[in-house]
C-alpha cells in the first residue's frame, strides 16, 4: 500500500473535481489569512468541527497539495472502505468511549503514521474536539493534538495552524461558509516556555488552553451552553435579517424556472432527500450526504442528457439541454432556501 505523502497520479486527478464539487456546495466560500508556506516545517491543522464531513473538505481546498486527515475508527471497520479512506488520506483515530479496545490500540500505529506524514512534509488535519456539534461554541479540545504535536516537536519544527470555520447554516444545503485562518502557533516555542518538571499531563493540557483560545477567537463564540439560545437570538436580534418580501416576490417571479431546474435534477434532488430522510439520521450529516451525491452523479446525468439531447434535439439543442442542466442541482437548492428559509 503506497504511503500516504506518495504522489498518486489517480488523487491528483480527482482533487480538482471534488474541490469544484465543494465550492459548489455552498453559495460563497469566503477566506480570511492565509496557510503558512510549505517551508519544512510539521503543520498540523486544528479546526473547529460543526458540519461533519464538509468541515474536511472545507479545509481540503485551502491548499492544492494533499492533506492527511484523522477520522473516527469504526469507519474504518470494513477491509474494502478502510482502503478507500486510506486512498483519500484519511487514518483512523479512536476513543476510549466509542470504539474497541484493539482500535483504541490501533492509535499508537496511527500516531506513527501521523508523525511520518509530518516529517515528509504532509500537513496533517485534526478536528480536536473530537466530535462534531452544530453549535457557535467549542467543546474541550482532547489531549490527542497535544500529544501528537509535542511528539513532532521533539523531532522537528512543528506548528499547529488554528482554523475556525462558520457556516450561516449547517442544515440547509448551499448555504454561505466563513474561514479564517489563525496565526500558526509555534510549538517547539511553545514547549520551550513550560517551565522544566511540568508533568506531561499539565504540558499537555497548557496547550490545549492556549489552542482553545484560538480557535474561539476565529468563530461566533458562544461559550455558556446553559444560555446558548439567548445568547444567540440576542446577537441576531442586533443584526435583523433584511425583509423577506423582496425574496418571496423573486421566488415567485422564478417559480416557473425553477421547475425546469427541478425537472432537469430531479434524479439527484430526489436521492438526496430520500437518503436524509430515511437513512441520515443526524441533521448535521445531510449535506454530506447531498454532496456525495451531486459528486457522484453530476458527471453522470451529464452525460446522460447530452446523450438524450443528442438523440432529440439538434446538436445545439443537446448543448443547451446539458448546459441548463450543469447549475440546475444548485439552483434547485437555492431556490428552496430563497422561499422556504426563516432567515
Amino acid at each position: 500500500m503506497p504511503e500516504f505523502w506518495d504522489k498518486d497520479g489517480l488523487y491528483a486527478f480527482l482533487r480538482p473535481y471534488v474541490d469544484f464539487t465543494t465550492r459548489r456546495s455552498y453559495r460563497k466560500i469566503t477566506t480570511e489569512g492565509q496557510l503558512p508556506p510549505d517551508d519544512g516545517v510539521a503543520t498540523i491543522f486544528a479546526a473547529n468541527h460543526t458540519n461533519t464531513l464538509m468541515d474536511a473538505l472545507v479545509v481540503l481546498q485551502l491548499r492544492r497539495g494533499g492533506t492527511l486527515f484523522g477520522a473516527r475508527a469504526d469507519v474504518f471497520r470494513k477491509p474494502s472502505i478502510a482502503r478507500i479512506l486510506h486512498f483519500l488520506k484519511m487514518l483512523p483515530l479512536a476513543r476510549h468511549s466509542r470504539d474497541k479496545a484493539e482500535e483504541v490500540a490501533h492509535n499508537r500505529i496511527s500516531f506513527d503514521e501521523i508523525d511520518r506524514a509530518l516529517a515528509h512534509g504532509l500537513p496533517f488535519c485534526l478536528f480536536p474536539e473530537g466530535r462534531h456539534r452544530p453549535m457557535h461554541s467549542l467543546l474541550p479540545m482532547r489531549r490527542g493534538i497535544a500529544t501528537m504535536a509535542f511528539r513532532s516537536a521533539h523531532e522537528r519544527p512543528t506548528r499547529i495552524v488554528p482554523i475556525g470555520i462558520d457556516y450561516s447554516d449547517w442544515f440547509h444545503y448551499r448555504a454561505e461558509a466563513h474561514i479564517r485562518i489563525g496565526e500558526p502557533l509555534d510549538v517547539n516555542a511553545f514547549a520551550a516556555s513550560i517551565p522544566s518538571g511540568t508533568s506531561d499531563s499539565d504540558r499537555d493540557a497548557m496547550l490545549q488552553e492556549e489552542l482553545y483560545k484560538r480557535l474561539s477567537s476565529l468563530i461566533l463564540f458562544i461559550p455558556d451552553d446553559e444560555h446558548y439560545e439567548e445568547t444567540l437570538a440576542s446577537i441576531r436580534a442586533a443584526h435583523p435579517a433584511p425583509s423577506r418580501l423582496p425574496r418571496i416576490l423573486l421566488a415567485a417571479v422564478t417559480f416557473p424556472l425553477w421547475l425546469v431546474f427541478a425537472a432537469l435534477s430531479a434524479p439527484m434532488w430526489i436521492l438526496s432527500e430520500l437518503l436524509c430522510k430515511f437513512l441520515v439520521k443526524d441533521p448535521a450529516f445531510q449535506n454530506t450526504a447531498r454532496f456525495g451525491v451531486r459528486l457522484i452523479l453530476w458527471p453522470v446525468w451529464a452525460l446522460i442528457w447530452l446523450v438524450i439531447g443528442l438523440s432529440t434535439l439538434p446538436w445545439w439543442g443537446a448543448l443547451l439541454l446539458t448546459l441548463a442542466f450543469l447549475p440546475s442541482y444548485s439552483l434547485f437548492y437555492d431556490w428552496l432556501n430563497l422561499a422556504l428559509a426563516s432567515n
